[in-house]
């Protein structure tokens, strides 16, 4: 987010995405025992299990950002297809509480990047320390909170992390968590809920799918795989059966 793209421009970046994201298995520790049938629950009245009410409201308002809602026809956003959902879930996940993850230290806070992530923190702290000073700084530089700003003021926020030009530590961040850093989860945990199978909570109704034109969990392609140049003209079908 060096610059402010427009939506179609961050679509195309989405598709460049998705080659880079598998689509079974995402970040991790959700079960593969939905029902068929069970519907997507709707956005506006999901309960959290993870993330306070402020939380959520900013978790809304910066996926908003990230992959906005576009007019009919156009494809879908963030909201539209329950990427928030797919975030919460995921904080109570094996992943949230980073349960695979080697969290003994020592964490080589002023290292190299080549190591890698470096905090005593697990996925849910991260959310919770960078949304917590993200508000702070909303609050300094706005007088207003993020969810709370219009749309070109919440895009200068979002590009100001991603830069780390937001100096956690003065908002009382002892553990050196940049800016950076959060935005980078964030932003990774967007897109992977927009693209995942719907099972994980993401991407109803397999809408980012159809958009991009991907044929999700189909056990068979024997009838193409000789003919070349032809589009694919079935729709995706998600690992719990649903077909698009």
């Amino acid at each position: 987010m060096a610059s402010q793209p427009d939506n179609a421009s961050r679509r195309a970046f989405l598709r460049n995405s998705f080659m880079m994201i598998p689509a079974v298995s995402i970040a991790g520790g959700v079960s593969l025992t939905a029902e068929a049938d069970e519907p997507a629950p709707n956005l506006s009245e999901y309960q959290p299990a993870f993330f306070n009410d402020e939380e959520w409201s900013f978790l809304l308002a910066a996926c908003d950002r990230l992959i906005p809602g576009e007019a009919a026809g156009k494809g879908p956003g963030a909201l539209d297809t329950n990427v928030p959902i797919f975030i919460d879930r995921q904080m109570d996940s094996p992943y949230g509480h980073a349960d695979r993850w080697y969290m003994e230290g020592p964490f080589v806070l002023d290292g190299s990047p080549d190591l890698g992530f470096q905090y005593p923190y697990t996925p849910r702290d991260v959310y919770q320390k960078g949304i917590a000073m993200t508000q702070a700084y909303c609050q300094q530089q706005h007088g207003q909170r993020f969810e709370q700003l219009d749309g070109d003021t919440q895009d200068t926020v979002l590009q100001a992390l991603e830069a780390n030009e937001v100096d956690f530590a003065s908002f009382g961040e002892t553990q050196k968590l940049e800016a950076s850093e959060f935005f980078s989860s964030l932003l990774a945990n967007t897109k992977e809920g927009y693209l995942a199978d719907p099972i994980h909570g993401g991407n109803k109704h397999m809408a980012s799918w159809k958009m991009v034109g991907f044929p999700g969990a189909r056990a068979s392609y024997r009838d193409w795989v000789d003919q070349h140049n032809v589009e694919y003209p079935l729709g995706p079908v998600s690992l719990t059966g649903e077909r698009g």
